[in-house]
């Protein structure tokens, strides 16, 4: 037995709650755009600081390198100094003092090349790990740039979305039973702008509530206007798609 015709305005409400709710997601993504810009920066910001810490490790390593190579050619230099001395001494006090002089600036010279040496090999893992910080600085900056141009896509997608709805919206609405949108209109406001819903198995759908079966047998005819008792929602019904019942004839609202 074929169903009756769905009540024209009840048409209209699923058509306009699927509007809004479509519209409420793009505006909820448009305003996420600058949380998800300072996420982005966030991103580069860290890896950026990478770069700026490895430079910093590296560049201290070569400042202690070259006091380490000034000391060493200090202590070459007052080696050269006291070899010269041990030519002239007269006395073996005096050649005892200056082979101690020499024995100590060779040990301070062997000991500060074992550091510069220490240092160079060091360097090779600072500059290692520099590249590797500037590496990912810039796969970050590539895929940082590749999601803004994906938002600027989507925020055009989004705002054209929102004008076709706009378009749409006041079309369905200019046809429909003023009192009725004024109905949908309060029920919206109260129930986070969802004002209709799909009765199912005798249970409102949003708010689970079971139906009285009475209103459950009202509500499947679509033929009026019902709500749910307990959250004032618009209720609808979607019958089993028969032979004859395309699939796109069951709408239901966003949740």
């Amino acid at each position: 037995m074929a169903h009756r015709t769905m009540h024209p305005d009840l048409e209209r409400l699923i058509a306009l709650q699927r509007l809004d709710s479509t519209a409420d997601g793009a505006r909820r993504q448009l305003a996420d755009e600058p949380e998800h810009e300072k996420t982005l920066e966030g991103r580069l910001e860290t890896a950026r600081q990478r770069v700026a810490t490895a430079k910093e490790r590296l560049a201290e390593n070569q400042n202690v390198r070259r006091a380490l190579e000034k000391d060493v050619a200090l202590h070459q230099g007052r080696l050269s100094k006291f070899r010269e001395q041990a030519m002239a001494v007269k006395t073996n006090q005096e050649f005892t003092a200056v082979q101690h002089e020499i024995a100590f600036a060779q040990t301070e010279i062997k000991s500060h090349e074992d550091k510069v040496l220490d240092r160079m090999l060091e360097a090779d893992d600072l500059t290692s790990a520099l590249k590797k910080a500037e590496a990912d600085l810039a796969s970050e900056t590539k895929a940082t740039d590749a999601e803004r141009r994906e938002l600027v896509a989507k925020h055009a997608e989004m705002q054209a979305s929102l004008e076709r709805i706009a378009v749409e919206r006041g079309s369905l609405v200019a046809a429909m039973d003023k009192t009725i949108l004024h109905l949908f209109e309060q029920v919206a406001k109260k129930r986070n702008g969802i004002a209709v819903a799909e009765a199912r198995g005798g249970v409102c759908t949003i708010c689970h509530v079971r139906l009285r079966p009475q209103v459950f047998n009202s509500v499947r005819r679509n033929d009026s206007i019902l709500q749910c008792d307990h959250c004032n929602r618009i209720l609808f019904f979607v019958h089993a798609p028969s032979a004859a019942t395309t699939p796109d004839a069951s709408p239901q609202p966003a949740s």
